[in-house]
């Protein structure tokens, strides 16, 4: 038994090395390369998580624009559609105006036109009158003219 506690104290003894040279190794695993390596994936994390904050963040403000860009849009177009009517009234307007003058004018020709009309039946009614005096005045002549001479106008 002495000779098995003696082979386990050389076993501990030649294991002191290893464990130090263990305890090393993890010691220099820890600073050189698990510290550093968390760090790199926390900060990896870090920006991941705020390029995907700062991505949300853009969708956001790109709908906000697209939002606002449209309802400028909507205004736009009803400023445009009122516009037109505008310019449609003023031009139906113009239109009736237009057709009112023409209306006027044409009221206005027909009036001077009856005037002169009217003008040319009362001077044709008085040469009708003098020609019908004239005529009455050299009927009642032949009429009341001696025989004799009647047949002589005749040609007998």
């Amino acid at each position: 038994m002495d000779q098995t506690v003696r082979q386990l104290g050389e076993l501990l003894l030649g294991a002191v090395p290893t464990a130090i040279l263990l305890a090393t190794l993890y010691l220099l695993y820890t600073v050189l390369v698990h510290r550093p390596l968390k760090a790199v994936l926390a900060e990896r994390r870090c920006r991941t998580e705020g390029a995907v904050e700062k991505a949300r963040a853009d969708i956001a403000a790109a709908e906000a624009r697209t939002a606002d860009y449209e309802q400028r849009l909507r205004e736009a177009r009803l400023r445009i559609f009122k516009n037109l009517e505008a310019r449609r009234q003023q031009a139906m307007q113009a239109r009736a105006e237009a057709a009112a003058q023409a209306r006027a004018r044409a009221q206005e020709q027909v009036r001077a036109a009856r005037a002169g009309i009217e003008q040319d039946k009362q001077q044709a009614m008085a040469n009708l009158q003098a020609e019908a005096g004239r005529l009455a005045s050299e009927i009642v002549r032949m009429v009341l003219r001696p025989v004799g001479a009647a047949s002589l106008v005749g040609g007998q």
